[in-house]
């Protein structure tokens, strides 16, 4: 499965997404200054330098009906999301998509996406069609290189937190949710790394930052599902989550 691959049995409403994944790679770094991409790219560089780099996929799940829908995007249309517990020691309380990182074992991104979304999330892989492999994206923090698997499920089934020590919430958010320009917002870390502000999505009590804010905003922009909403909403990570009341569901 290469970038850009589209099956004809995606449904329809996701074709704007499909026929346009090639310019993902771009609109991940939309709104980044300058300066800051270099650093991204020599952050890249050295990690692939030293070996430092690590493989990761994640599971890009949208659920909902198969045939057409009158006016776009269905109502009933969603994104797997989960949140990561406020225990561990990294990116605890995180939202995020399903996934982590390769094992030995996997035979590509593909099955390290379904097999993590499995273990974190119950979901059967049986009822989930990858769609695409979307290009890697180097996460300069963390040093992680994430591939984001792109799939689609009518019906994933149930799914839940398998073990609350490592999540704390799984849940399948409206894509209408994060169209909203009411729930969009630009997020930075700290006040060292204001220029480093990113969208980001505050859903009821779900604050949705980082990378996974930034491979939503990128498919929402190349789908052009994506409404005029107002970037010079800035605040800090403890501001924001703050007004969502931090860990919690939707």
């Amino acid at each position: 499965m290469r970038a850009g691959d589209s099956p004809p049995l995606a449904p329809s409403w996701l074709r704007p997404l499909m026929d346009n994944v090639d310019k993902m790679p771009k609109a991940y770094l939309h709104r980044l200054p300058a300066d800051v991409r270099t650093m991204i790219t020599a952050a890249h560089a050295r990690a692939t330098i030293t070996g430092s780099r690590r493989d990761a996929a994640v599971l890009v799940l949208f659920s909902g009906p198969p045939s057409d829908q009158p006016g776009g995007i269905p109502e009933s249309a969603d994104l797997l999301v989960t949140v990561r517990s406020s225990t561990l020691r990294h990116h605890a309380g995180q939202a995020a998509f399903p996934g982590g990182a390769v094992d030995p074992g996997d035979s590509g991104p593909v099955a390290t996406a379904l097999r993590e979304a499995n273990e974190e999330t119950g979901i059967d892989p049986g009822r989930v069609k990858p769609l695409t492999v979307l290009e890697k994206v180097f996460i300069a923090p963390s040093g992680f290189q994430v591939v984001p698997v792109l799939a689609y499920s009518e019906d994933p089934g149930p799914v839940r937190a398998v073990d609350p020590a490592e999540t704390a919430v799984v849940a399948r958010v409206p894509v209408r949710a994060f169209i909203n320009p009411e729930n969009r917002l630009m997020v930075y870390r700290d006040a060292r790394s204001r220029r480093w502000a990113m969208p980001a999505f505050r859903l009821n009590e779900m604050l949705v930052w980082g990378f996974t804010a930034q491979v939503i905003s990128a498919m929402l922009d190349v789908a052009g599902w994506a409404q005029p909403w107002d970037h010079t909403e800035v605040r800090g990570l403890d501001e924001a989550m703050a007004l969502v009341g931090g860990e919690g569901g939707i």
